[in-house]
């Protein structure tokens, strides 16, 4: 299935953008790497993000994460 969206609303949409799109493959090491620049209120990468698309999208990409972690982990066992 191909996305043509500027900003994802979904988890497909969020990692087609990334994996596709972006070709970054989302590794353990990048996930967590983005989550703790996520979850870092004070770095200057978060606040313009927040600017930018706003806290539901932040919190959108924050859970996105998380269920990428959480697939890496189902997948290494």
């Amino acid at each position: 299935m191909e996305y043509d969206i500027v900003i994802p609303t979904t988890y497909e949409q969020w990692r087609h953008c990334i994996t596709q799109k972006c070709r970054i493959q989302l590794t353990r090491i990048y996930v967590l790497d983005r989550m703790k620049t996520l979850a870092d209120a004070s770095s200057e990468e978060n606040r313009n993000f927040r600017r930018l698309y706003g806290d539901t999208h932040y919190e959108s990409v924050k859970q996105w994460f998380r269920q990428a972690l959480a697939e890496l982990d189902r997948s290494a066992n």
